[in-house]
């Protein structure tokens, strides 16, 4: 077994966008598995937008990263020694202690996963945190209905580009904004939206009154600021939004100024509801459900932005932040 491990800590808390010297790689010393416990090889690691906001020491959903200690977050590995009767040597395991090449943990923390003939990291996107958040937040949170036309803010990224492919296979008009002509083409050839801009050529309220001239039922919202604000004003009457996250102000160093036409919110009578996907865990068996046959068979594709090596993980995330991915940004390690 191994006897020592690499792994990234925190080094300091970042101030506006992440510095490379925010972060630090370590060798740490690897214990041997105690009772119930199983020690992992991780193989995969997911880098998220909202790991940004843990590395603030501020009150939150979730507490801040600790400086000097490794960070945590989504990852993929294989069971390389096992002290629990769940899990035998050789099951492929998601959970959360990811940012490092092996980790002992209990064996109840992991979860099992099926990975004949799909990718394990799909488990880290497509099947993992962020495709149970496109799932709950467009049906549950956002109460999709019939004949509803969804606009979605970071189509490309790893929550809106299943967003919209789970619309349209219900059938509804889709429309996404993306930052690159690159990722446009993907929205419109790869993932079959309706319409899609790029939100770098202009103002957003434009380029959504064009692309949608009789409004907008739904808004699920990756990035807030101008987009949220685009958004309220195309809403139709008893328009939903599902706030899934904000990610054109994670690294701002003042707060950000909020959308100017609030007032439309009583007017047209608008519901705007953020969410957290932990809350909605006993919806992952029928995101699975659907999901899988439909990746099987074609009807749902996803991309991966894949970074090689645990060493360049900060790199990786400092992208994902400048929109460096298209799909869900992974790390392979080893």
């Amino acid at each position: 077994m191994p006897t020592r491990s690499r792994e990234i800590q925190l080094a300091a808390r970042p101030h506006g966008e992440p510095k490379e010297s925010d972060f630090r790689l370590v060798e740490v010393e690897v214990p041997d598995p105690g009772p119930g416990e199983i020690l992992i090889r991780n193989t995969w690691m997911s880098v998220d937008p909202y790991m940004r906001g843990r590395m603030s020491d501020r009150k939150s959903y979730v507490p801040p990263f600790a400086v000097g200690a490794p960070l945590e977050g989504g990852a993929v590995g294989e069971v390389v020694a096992s002290e629990s009767e769940d899990r035998q040597v050789g099951d492929t395991v998601t959970h959360q202690l990811g940012w490092r090449e092996y980790v002992v943990m209990p064996a109840a923390h992991t979860r099992k996963v099926d990975v004949d003939g799909i990718s394990p990291s799909a488990h880290l996107g497509v099947l993992g945190m962020p495709g149970l958040t496109a799932y709950a937040g467009l049906l549950d949170v956002g109460g999709l209905k019939d004949g509803d036309v969804v606009f979605v803010s970071g189509a490309a990224g790893a929550v809106g580009s299943l967003v919209g492919q789970l619309a349209k296979l219900r059938g509804h008009t889709v429309i996404g904004s993306a930052g690159s002509a690159a990722k446009v083409a993907h929205l419109l050839d790869d993932l079959g939206f309706d319409a899609a801009f790029n939100y770098k050529d202009g103002p957003v309220a434009d380029a959504l009154a064009a692309a949608a001239p009789d409004g907008i039922d739904l808004f699920f919202d990756n990035v807030g600021g101008e987009h949220l604000e685009a958004a309220i004003g195309a809403l139709n009457d008893h328009g939903r939004v599902a706030l899934c996250g904000a990610i054109s102000g994670y690294n701002a160093t003042e707060p950000p100024p909020g959308p100017t036409n609030m007032f439309l919110i009583v007017g047209k009578r608008l519901t705007l509801r953020g969410f957290i996907v932990r809350d909605h865990a006993t919806r992952r068996p029928d995101m699975v459900a659907e999901v899988v046959p439909a990746l099987r068979d074609g009807r749902i594709t996803f991309r991966e932005t894949v970074v090689e090596g645990l060493e360049n993980a900060p790199a990786a995330f400092r992208g994902l932040l400048r929109g460096e991915n298209t799909g869900k940004m992974v790390v392979k390690i080893g």
